[in-house]
């Protein structure tokens, strides 16, 4: 399967040193590339690509807009934006992961690494192995309380599939869940599917957000 790719990032040299890495590659190709935010969403409708890089810092509408614009649409729904960032602790990865966006990647991450983590999310999976991304995640939960309508939220949820949601938002792979709770993988899977459906989480990123915001689990709290 071939994976088509929009770049978005307002540095040209950006856009050119990422594009010089992906077209050594088969299996991945730039369909189009944007230079702000507003670019990147009519790019997007255009070309219906399966992963974005976006970066967060652009002109006008920023990266994180444009996420919401993209996540928003139901036409794009089979569209993955991976957000790109300088900042290994970034104030607006929290805000683009709740509007949808499926990861982050640092700018300078490595090749094979950028073309496995490209991979990963045109698959249908969240960049959330990197132990960054929880870090970010609880970062920024810690400074906001949850929400005081958490409980009606999760009340939509069984035990089961909130128990399940809690050892998401840990970074357990499905693999890792069913050891725990003495299931297999795919009924782990199908736990995690019925949960991000009922609270309508685009993926597990988004469940992630979810289960700090509305006080499944807290910072700091394993």
């Amino acid at each position: 399967m071939t994976v088509r790719i929009v770049l978005a990032d307002d540095q040209t040299i950006v856009r050119a040193g990422f594009r010089a890495l992906l077209d050594l590659t088969d299996d991945l190709v730039v369909v189009a590339e944007a230079a702000d935010g507003l670019q990147a969403v009519e790019a997007v409708r255009m070309t219906r690509p399966d992963v974005v890089l976006m970066d967060i810092r652009m002109p006008g509408v920023d990266g994180i807009e444009a996420t919401r614009r993209i996540a928003a649409d139901r036409a794009l729904d089979g569209v993955r934006v991976v957000m790109l960032t300088t900042y290994q602790v970034d104030e607006y990865v929290f805000e683009a992961l709740r509007y949808g966006a499926a990861g982050f990647l640092l700018k300078d991450i490595e090749p094979d690494g950028l073309r496995e983590a490209i991979r990963t999310v045109a698959a249908g999976q969240s960049l959330l192995a990197p132990a960054v991304t929880r870090s970010v995640v609880e970062e920024f939960a810690r400074l906001k309380a949850p929400e005081a309508a958490g409980a009606e939220r999760l009340a939509v949820l069984t035990d089961r599939e909130r128990e399940v949601m809690a050892l998401v938002a840990a970074g357990l792979s499905n693999e890792d869940i069913g050891k725990q709770l003495i299931m297999s993988p795919l009924t782990a899977k199908t736990h995690v599917s019925r949960a991000m459906t009922k609270l309508g989480a685009r993926d597990r990123a988004q469940l992630v957000v979810l289960a700090y915001e509305t006080g499944l689990v807290r910072a700091g709290e394993r």
